[in-house]
This record gives C-alpha cells, sequence and structure tokens, in this order.
C-alpha cells in the first residue's frame, strides 16, 4: 500500500513557518549516503526509484514505447493531414519572419487563425529533415508520447506504479488522443501544456514551492500561444485550489499565484506585445480578424465568439439551446452520436471515481495533497466538459482530446485509492460501479457501429460485468484472484476505445475536421438533421460513409473520417455561394476556398505555377486559405490565400491586390472552378474576395489546365 504524503505532512501557519519544512516524498529516491556512490544513470532510469517494485520501471518505459509505436504506425498515410497549418509549417521552415507571424505564406500575405507556437517545433523539424509527412507529424507523435509521462507521474506520485499506469494507458487509447497526436493541427501542444500545468500544480501543492506554481504559470501562457483563451479554461480550478489547499501562509498563497500570473502574462503576451507594436504595413495581416488585429481575433472568432456563436467571419454557429450547425448543446452533449466515440468512453466511470475519491479524502486536512490532485485534475475535467456542452459556436469533435489527459489521471487515481480502501464495502461497490458503467457505456458506443466488430459489445459487456462482480468481493478474495478481477474490468473498459484507436491509426486522415475510429462513428448533426444535413447532420461521413480526397502535393490516398460542414448531405461537403464542389469526401471548392480538404493540384497546374515562379513575389492567389495551401505545398512556391480561411477576411482589400498587379507581384489567379468568389460566411458576393474575383474575371486572361481555370495576372483582355 503506498503511503500519501498527506498522512505526515503538517500546514504551516504564520507561527511556525520557520521552522516548518516540507517532508521527505514517500516516493523520492533517498539521496546516497556517505561513501555511498551513486546509482549509474542507465541503472536509474531502467530500475527507477528504489523502492519501486522491479516491474515498475520498465512497465512505465514500455508503455512509452508503446504508445510511441501505435502512433507512428501509418503515420505518413494523412499525408500533410491539414494543409492549411502544413502550409504555414512549410512557410515558416522557408522564411523566419513567417515562422515569428505564423504566415500562411513565405511571402507573409495573411497568417493562420491561431498564435504560431504549435507550428513552431513543425516548422524546425521541416527546416531540418525537409518538407514531408513525417517531418511534419512526428513532432505531434512525441508531444502524444509526453503527455502520456505526464499522467503517469502525478498519477504515481500519489498513488502506486499500477495506478500511474492506468492512467497513461487510458489516455494513449482514447481515440480522439490517438487522433489529435497524429494530426497537425494545435490541439496536441495545448493537450501536452495542459497536462504538464496540472502535474506542476499537483506538485506545487506538496511542498508549497513557488517554482512549480511558476513553471505552471508558463505552461498555460505558451498554451495561449497556441489556441488563444482555451488554454484558459483551467486556470479557475487551478488557482482555487493552490489558493485554499496549498501548505503555505495565506498571504504567501495569494503572493505565489500573483508570481505565476506574471509568469503566465510574460510567456504569452510577449509574442502579442510585438504583433500590436509592430507596424501594420510590414506583417502580415492577422488571420481570422476583421481588424487586423491579434486581440480581436482573440476574444472574438478565437474567443466569446465560440461561447455565443457570434464569431464574425465565421462559417456561422448557433448550437445554443439545443441543435445547431455545430451540433447539439446540453448536457449529453459529450456522449451523443456527434461526440461520443471520440471521448467518453471512460467519462461515466471517471465520474465515478472522481465522487468516489473525493468522498475517500472529505476528512483530511486541508493540505491533502491527495484530495487536491483530485481536484486539479478533476475540476479540470469537469470544467472542460461544461463550457465544451454549452459553447453555442464553432465546434469540431477533435476539440474534446483536451478532455483526455483530466480524465486519464481521474481514473488512474480513482483505481488507485479505492483499490488501497477495497476492504470497505463502499469502495469495492464504487470499484464494481465504475466497472460496470465503463462495460455498459462500451456496450452503448459499439453498438452504434454494429457493422465494426459487432462480437466486441459482447465481450466487453460480459467482461465488464464478470469482473465487476469479482471486485465486489475484492477485499475478501485472495490476492491474486481479486488482480484478476481487476484486471478483466480494465481489460474490459479499455477494449472499445482501443478497438476505435486501431481503426483510427490504421486510416489516413486529412483535412479541417478529421474524427477518430471506424466510418459513421461520429455523425455531425447527431443523426438528428442539422439543419439541411439530412441524417448526416453537418453533411460529412453519414453512417458507413468516408470521403475520399487526393492529397494535396503527395502521392495517395486520403480518408477523411467524418467531418464535414453545415448544410451538407452525407459524405459530401456543401457547396459554397459562387463556388463548386472541388471533388468529393466533404470537401469544399468555390468562394470558400476549399474549407474543408483544399484543392486537387495535377501536375499540369503544378507545371504552370512553378514556371518563372522566382520572378514573382506570389506564383498564385487563390480564395480561401486551404485552396491557397494546397496549390503551395505542390510547388513550394508562395501561394496567396485571398480572404484568409474562410475567404470572409478583408485581405488584401481590391486597391491592395490592383496594386500587387500592376507591380508584377502576383501570376496567376486561382479560380475556384466557376465565378463570384462568394464568402462563405454569407455568400453575399458583395464581400473583399468577391469584388477581387469579380474584377480578375472581367480583365485577365483565362488559362484551363485539365479542369481547373487559372487567370493570368500578366495579360489583361482586350475590351
Amino acid at each position: 500500500m503506498t503511503t500519501h504524503l498527506d498522512d505526515t505532512a503538517r500546514t504551516a501557519g504564520p507561527a511556525d513557518t520557520a521552522a516548518w519544512s516540507p517532508p521527505q516524498e514517500p516516493d523520492a529516491a533517498p539521496a546516497p549516503g556517505p561513501g555511498e556512490p551513486k546509482r549509474p544513470l542507465a541503472a536509474r532510469i531502467w530500475r527507477g526509484r528504489p523502492e519501486d517494485p522491479r516491474w515498475a520501471r520498465p512497465a512505465f518505459l514500455g508503455l512509452l514505447l508503446a504508445t510511441c509505436v501505435l502512433y507512428l504506425y501509418n503515420l505518413s498515410a494523412s499525408g500533410y493531414a491539414n494543409s492549411f497549418y502544413s502550409a504555414a509549417v512549410q512557410a515558416g521552415s522557408q522564411s523566419w519572419k513567417a515562422f515569428f507571424f505564423g504566415s500562411l505564406d513565405s511571402a507573409n500575405a495573411i497568417t493562420v487563425d491561431k498564435p504560431p507556437a504549435a507550428l513552431w517545433p513543425m516548422a524546425l523539424s521541416v527546416k531540418v529533415f525537409g518538407l514531408n509527412s513525417w517531418a511534419i507529424l512526428v513532432p505531434e507523435v512525441l508531444m502524444g508520447v509526453g503527455s502520456v509521462a505526464a499522467v503517469y507521474a502525478s498519477v504515481r506520485r500519489r498513488f502506486s506504479p499500477a495506478s500511474g499506469l492506468i492512467g497513461g494507458a487510458v489516455l494513449a487509447l482514447t481515440p480522439v488522443a490517438a487522433l489529435m497526436f497524429r494530426f497537425n493541427n494545435p490541439d496536441a501542444m495545448l493537450a501536452l501544456l495542459m497536462t504538464v500545468a496540472c502535474y506542476l500544480v499537483v506538485r506545487a501543492l506538496e511542498d508549497g514551492r513557488t517554482k512549480w506554481l511558476v513553471w505552471a504559470g508558463v505552461a498555460i501562457g505558451v498554451a495561449f500561444l497556441a489556441k488563444t483563451l482555451q488554454a484558459f479554461l483551467i486556470l479557475p480550478p487551478l488557482a482555487i485550489v493552490y489558493a485554499v489547499c496549498a501548505p503555505v501562509p495565506l498571504r504567501k498563497r495569494f503572493s505565489q499565484l500573483a508570481l505565476a500570473t506574471a509568469a503566465l502574462v510574460v510567456s504569452g503576451g510577449w509574442w502579442v506585445a510585438v504583433v500590436e507594436l509592430w507596424p501594420a504595413s510590414s506583417r502580415p495581416y492577422i488571420g481570422g480578424s476583421q481588424n487586423n488585429s491579434f486581440l480581436e481575433l482573440t476574444f472574438g472568432y478565437n474567443g466569446l465568439g465560440r461561447l455565443n456563436g457570434e464569431e464574425t467571419g465565421s462559417v456561422g454557429g448557433g448550437g445554443g439551446g439545443g441543435t445547431g450547425q455545430w451540433g447539439e448543446t446540453g448536457w449529453d452533449r459529450m456522449f451523443n452520436s456527434e461526440i461520443g466515440a471520440q471521448i467518453s468512453w471512460l467519462l461515466p466511470a471517471a465520474l465515478i471515481l472522481l465522487a468516489a475519491g473525493l468522498v475517500a479524502t472529505r476528512r483530511r486536512k486541508r493540505t491533502s495533497v491527495t484530495r487536491g490532485a483530485f481536484l486539479v485534475w478533476g475540476g479540470s475535467l469537469l470544467i472542460t466538459t461544461v463550457v465544451f456542452s454549452f459553447m453555442a459556436g464553432i465546434f469540431h469533435q477533435y476539440y474534446t482530446i483536451a478532455l483526455a489527459p483530466y480524465m486519464a489521471a481521474v481514473v488512474g487515481m480513482g483505481t488507485g485509492i479505492l483499490w488501497e480502501k477495497r476492504s470497505g464495502i463502499w469502495a469495492s461497490l464504487t470499484l464494481a460501479a465504475a466497472s460496470v458503467a465503463a462495460a455498459a457505456w462500451g456496450y452503448v458506443l459499439l453498438n452504434r457501429t454494429p457493422d465494426h466488430l459487432p462480437w466486441l459489445k459482447w465481450l466487453v459487456l460480459v467482461g465488464g460485468l464478470a469482473g465487476a462482480l469479482g471486485l465486489v468481493f475484492a477485499g475478501r478474495l485472495p490476492r491474486r484472484l481479486a488482480l484478476a478481477a481487476a484486471a478483466v474490468s480494465v481489460l474490459a473498459a479499455l477494449a472499445g476505445p482501443t478497438a476505435y484507436t486501431l481503426s483510427t491509426v490504421d486510416s489516413a486522415h486529412t483535412g479541417s475536421i478529421p474524427t477518430a475510429g471506424p466510418a459513421g462513428a461520429s455523425m455531425m448533426g447527431g443523426g438528428r438533421g442539422g439543419p439541411g444535413g439530412g441524417d448526416g447532420g453537418f453533411g460529412g461521413g453519414g453512417p458507413g460513409r468516408q470521403g475520399q480526397q487526393g492529397q494535396q502535393g503527395q502521392q495517395g490516398q486520403g480518408q477523411q473520417n467524418g467531418g464535414g460542414l453545415p448544410g451538407g448531405t452525407p459524405g459530401q461537403g456543401r457547396t459554397a455561394p459562387g463556388g463548386q464542389a472541388n471533388g468529393d469526401g466533404g470537401r469544399m471548392g468555390g468562394g470558400a476556398g476549399g474549407l474543408i480538404n483544399g484543392a486537387t493540384v495535377t501536375d499540369e497546374a503544378k507545371k504552370l505555377l512553378g514556371a518563372d515562379s522566382e520572378n514573382y513575389t506570389w506564383a498564385g492567389a487563390a480564395i480561401g486559405s486551404q485552396n491557397a495551401a494546397s496549390y503551395q505545398l505542390a510547388t513550394g512556391d508562395p501561394v496567396m490565400a485571398i480572404g484568409g480561411f474562410n475567404g470572409t477576411d478583408p485581405s488584401p482589400t481590391l486597391a491592395q491586390f490592383k496594386q500587387y498587379v500592376a507591380d508584377g507581384r502576383i501570376h496567376y489567379f486561382i479560380s475556384s472552378g466557376s465565378g463570384g468568389g462568394g464568402a462563405m460566411g454569407g455568400g453575399s458576393g458583395d464581400g473583399t474576395s468577391a469584388q477581387i474575383a469579380e474584377w480578375i474575371e472581367a480583365n485577365f486572361k483565362q488559362v484551363t489546365v485539365g479542369s481547373a481555370t487559372f487567370y493570368d495576372l500578366t495579360q489583361e483582355t482586350t475590351g
């Protein structure tokens, strides 16, 4: 049985602060005595702490290795994954200015609609290893392995190595985690930094040292530079728990929180200050904003707009109070057919174990680190779940990766503390209840895809119930039988998410809205027919269907699981005003600029754009970032994204674009396939991108290459 720090620590009051010192960590290796040789590094890495069982460190290293191998498997099948971010990575590897600002192209016309921190590791990797799928995605895999290690380390410190392994395995085998730690969206870095922040706060609760809290502030500040305000979701529970539970005087607690806040502001604010102070005329336009302001982007499109659905320049929100364009909101959102298979496999069990952990520690003193750990991880889980459940703005299934580390830690901790107390009937019954909840909910989720491993749901249900029966008597059974019952319960609980995770890593994922699991595992619209969406709701990945697309700039086929846009039909993307569907599988062309997956670039088009490209600042220009990114990745030359991601940003203006053309800086305009260039945000046809498209069509020579249409901006038409 693990001895908790709580059992020996006491609270330092104002009168005895000087005399009080933190107790020896029960799970820290004792320092070598006088004359004792220090253990070799290899022995420390492989053996771990002297008091650990011999299997603990090899099992932990095995978990990390297995996670790494699992996430690396079939990695290159996804090609450039989300070409929007891959183009920015390519640009950052070519230009330090583009690297700093997160520009979509190396000529620095416009940035992505997020701050650039998540792009930096990938850009550095591409700079060293060249532009390829592995160079882009391996840094994301390493972030996944790091997140698993952080969950294990935090859970193991307070509980047992077995508890840490359970927590780490739950994270590694959560389908949405396997998806996003193999994908190039900012969510992988966000999940890693949020996990590290929780770990550091728990460390601070142990001994009250300021450095841990300050480093937690730094982690959240850097996370802000990955995905803006989402990094701040867990600040309330972290700050409150430390203010109440830290083992130092109250005045010091508040001064430490102030220092941590300062660290957060500095680590996250330095880049913002530079961007806001930099002359707008010599930096790229801030993508996603309407006024070329990062602060507007932060608090509008990427901030409050995500909560209330009023994102200016967006494709629309409006999920509040029922079914909206971004799916149903409500307390059950994390469990419905849109989201459930991504994250919720062990969420019911985690909520049971969280409540049990708080009950088990209710009588401990204020400074109980065990209870504090439950409050840190459980509070982060609850607040993120509530916000995700009721936010009315843009919401995608893959956002739920943010929940995975919190859920995994709670499952590991709850299992650990109840196993220690299994001789008490309430603890054994609660363990059994968690096992039943995991098995029953796993059965429900597996039953939503009846054609995928139809036998597995029965194995999960029967195994979970059998394990639960054994856990009821865990305190009375011989240790080996109790361990067998626990093992059966754990295997049954993990079987469903493991099957979906294996399906996820075995298929390619591309575009803007990837989903985990087999075909039909995640139907946007909840199967209840969102606006214009038929049974598939959001228009992508209806039951049993997956879209296909030509891989941008790479050979082979990419498989888009689920995904889609408001108003589409199952398996197809909605055609934007003034445009046409570009390929299939939910891809968007037209005025929206390939909002989902961009365009397929033929060899003829690549040759056309590459001719004399060194004589131009931009080899071409296209409406929307995904279209521009596709051509940029294929050619290696800068392509201007008119209107940013959605085609709705007022950049460049018509006057600016005319000047670029007059100066001979842009060679071709890449048409969406039909005229108009309507903006996705409303398609009124009178936006900046529409004005530019109409001016080009009226004044420049059209060049047709296969099914693609270009306009040569160096050749004006007569008359």
